[in-house]
C-alpha cells in the first residue's frame, strides 16, 4: 500500500554525526541576532547624530561580529520623537538578547540607550506641551 522511502536521509538520528546542512549553537543565534539588534540601534542612534553613544554601540557589534560595522553618512534627520522611539524599542530588544546571553557589557549599555531615550521622549513630550 505505501511504497517505502528510497532516498538517503540527510539527517542521521541517534548517534550518527553527519548533517549535510551547517548550523549554529544556540549561543552562536544569539550572537548573530544580538549584533542584528545593535546594528538596527547603531542606524538609529547616528542618526539621531549622538555620536558618543554611537561609538559605544559600534564597539559591542564588532567585538560580536569581528569586524566594524558598516555605517551610514548621516542624513536628514526624521522626526525626533519617533526616532527616540524606535531606539528604544531596539535597545529593549538588545537588552532581551543579552540577558539570555549573559553579555552584561550589552545589557549596560543596552539599559543606558533605553533610559537616554526613554528621557528624550518625555522631554519631547513637556516641550510639546508647552
Amino acid at each position: 500500500m505505501y511504497e517505502p522511502i528510497r532516498t538517503k536521509p540527510v539527517v542521521q538520528r541517534m548517534g550518527g554525526t553527519t548533517v549535510d546542512y551547517p548550523h549554529s549553537s544556540r549561543g552562536e543565534a544569539l550572537d548573530i541576532q544580538l549584533a542584528g539588534h545593535l546594528a538596527a540601534l547603531l542606524a538609529v542612534t547616528d542618526e539621531l547624530g549622538l555620536d558618543e553613544a554611537a561609538a559605544g554601540i559600534a564597539a559591542q557589534v564588532a567585538r560580536l561580529r569581528g569586524a566594524q560595522p558598516a555605517r551610514a553618512p548621516r542624513g536628514p534627520a526624521g522626526e525626533a520623537a519617533a526616532l527616540h522611539q524606535r531606539a528604544h524599542d531596539l535597545a529593549a530588544r538588545a537588552l532581551l538578547v543579552a540577558a539570555s546571553r549573559a553579555d552584561t557589557t550589552v545589557a549596560i549599555l543596552a539599559a543606558e540607550r533605553m533610559d537616554a531615550h526613554a528621557a528624550a521622549l518625555e522631554s519631547l513630550d513637556l516641550a510639546g506641551a508647552l
